[in-house]
């Protein structure tokens, strides 16, 4: 959750694109400062990966979808075929969308959807928004 506030807010500081790879197959993120703004990797340019936690995986198991769609990653941008998202260094993000992640166990059975949780992200303000599911309710955490 830390990580996509963190770009949102390091595209900003920094002046220039932050790009959020979302690697369903690796479980994993990849942050890439995209100095020149060109959505290519270049000498000099800083990219790291944040690793899901052991196992959470892409996904929302049996909980129900949000608005942002039934997608484990909504984002229609792709980049090098992998969904993603550029925070734009006055904040704005390239596209409304979102994502879930869940546990291994609920993704494999209808059990656990309390496992689930949400990242729902606005384009104007590039704003991420956290949610979880109760059983019952998506409600908002921060």
């Amino acid at each position: 959750g830390t990580t996509i506030l963190a770009a949102q807010r390091q595209a900003v500081t920094q002046q220039h694109d932050i790009i959020v790879l979302f690697d369903s197959s690796s479980q994993r993120l990849r942050i890439h400062e995209d100095r020149n703004n060109n959505q290519a990797i270049n000498s000099g340019e800083h990219v790291r990966f944040v690793t899901l936690g052991d196992g959470i995986v892409f996904g929302r198991g049996p909980a129900p979808a949000m608005a942002f769609g039934t997608s484990a990653i909504s984002f229609t941008k792709r980049i090098s075929s992998v969904p993603a998202l550029v925070f734009h260094r006055d904040g704005s993000a390239s596209e409304v969308g979102g994502f879930y992640v869940t546990s291994t166990q609920a993704q494999r059975g209808s059990v656990r959807a309390q496992d689930a949780r949400a990242v729902s992200v606005g384009r104007a303000t590039g704003r991420a928004s956290w949610f979880k599911y109760t059983g019952t309710a998506w409600v908002k955490l921060f």
